[in-house]
């Protein structure tokens, strides 16, 4: 962030609207949907993280990194579009505590003050033993998450990880100003020396050759799209359990677009080609189970384009599936 801009949180945050989370009625009196166990948090007030809850979901409510990089406006409004299917989806978990603390907005185009208080919350969250689960939202929201765990976590000898699955490396330099197109390689840049990079799902005719070459100087792993299939699972579990045994704290970010478009139609950039969600079920159980995430978003999801709102459905099941694993740990 730059000197002199403002930091503070009542300039950039909208708490939780309880209002979002509805659902069918029941005549149980134990709780079967999610909208009937979600606690509220309002980040202004301290005494509301009080009880400690387990997993804790904040909104980025932020477009501007995607308009930076001449994308498809919408994103900014995906949060709570996720939020009302996931209020629906009948409850699969018995022990976590699941809390929704509200969204971090972009007034205007100022991007790097709000990724900046999205950092610090971030990082409150973690020191305060909640792992946070952020919905996006463009995918600059990996920089200000990364930093923010970084933040909470950093400890000498300490080596964290990062798996994006997307179609794209984001890996772009930073010509003029930040955007949705450049994060990883502002985290590589910074923490780069305790931080590895793993991305899955890359897509060769989205990426430049320039940047798998800045992937190769970066020292950076990937996996290719078409290498994702259930059939080749053995070996991309294989290739994870590789990059997972050298690092201490995994965060791993998923981008929507990183879908095949008729599971995922609403995000900033479609493609006919990508990932089968069953394919990526399976691999977020695997990873789960490796005890090293420490937290998990998911971005670009734009619910102008979406269609039956499939894609927001899609962002809530995978959420829930993780949800369940966290659950059994």
């Amino acid at each position: 962030m730059e000197k002199g801009k403002p930091n503070n949180l009542t300039t950039n945050y909208n708490a939780a609207n309880p209002s979002i989370w509805t659902g069918r009625t029941t005549t149980s009196n134990d709780a079967q949907y999610w909208y009937q166990t979600i606690r509220f948090i309002d980040l202004l007030d301290t005494t509301s993280m009080s009880d400690k809850p387990d997993i804790v979901f904040i909104g980025y409510e932020c477009e501007e990194g995607v308009r930076r990089n001449q994308g498809r406006i919408g994103a900014k409004k995906g949060s709570d579009v996720i939020r009302q299917k996931l209020a629906r989806l009948p409850i699969h978990f018995e022990q976590l505590k699941i809390a929704d603390a509200g969204n971090i907005f972009c007034i205007d185009t100022d991007l790097e003050t709000c990724q900046s208080i999205f950092s610090n919350q971030i990082e409150k969250l973690i020191k305060n033993k909640s792992f946070p689960i952020a919905l996006g939202g463009g995918h600059d929201i990996a920089y200000a998450h990364f930093r923010g765990i970084c933040n909470a976590l950093h400890k000498p000898n300490k080596k964290f990880g990062i798996i994006n699955l997307d179609a794209h490396f984001d890996l772009r330099k930073v010509e003029v100003l930040p955007n949705s197109g450049t994060p990883f390689q502002q985290i590589l840049n910074e923490f780069g020396k305790q931080t590895k990079y793993l991305a899955i799902g890359i897509q060769q005719h989205a990426n430049t050759k320039e940047l798998f070459e800045t992937a190769k100087k970066t020292d950076s792993s990937f996996i290719l799209s078409e290498d994702c299939l259930l059939e080749n699972f053995t070996n991309i579990s294989a290739q994870i359990d590789q990059f997972l045994s050298d690092i201490d704290y995994l965060y791993l970010t998923i981008d929507l677009d990183g879908f095949a478009s008729p599971y995922a139609p609403g995000v900033s950039a479609p493609s006919p080609f990508g990932f089968n969600p069953n394919f990526v079920v399976k691999l977020l159980k695997h990873i789960i189970t490796k005890n090293k995430l420490v937290a998990l978003d998911i971005a670009e999801y734009n619910p102008i384009y979406d269609i039956d709102q499939i894609t927001a459905t899609l962002a809530a099941r995978l959420i829930a599936n993780v949800v369940g694993e966290l659950d059994k740990r």
